[in-house]
């Protein structure tokens, strides 16, 4: 595994928590990690990694919020 260090800025007010989590939902999201890898590298487990996605704006579907509420519309 890489470790990454970065500067940043203190007017940023996220947890360590949060700014894995954020960063591996994004690479979840573009196809780079499996959920798996991204649990891993924020140190959860698969099944908690999936569920506070929704709170990233991440569909574990593949499908973004408005994909998902368009199609309910149209259901």
């Amino acid at each position: 595994m890489t470790t990454l260090t970065f500067n940043m800025p203190s007017t940023v007010l996220l947890s360590d928590f949060d700014l894995k989590m954020t960063l591996a939902a994004k690479l979840f999201e573009e196809g780079k990690l499996s959920s798996g890898q991204a649990a891993d590298m924020i140190g959860v487990s698969k099944k908690s990694f999936i569920e506070v996605l929704g709170k990233y704006n991440v569909s574990v579907f593949g499908y973004s919020m408005d994909e998902i509420n368009n199609d309910i519309k149209n259901a």
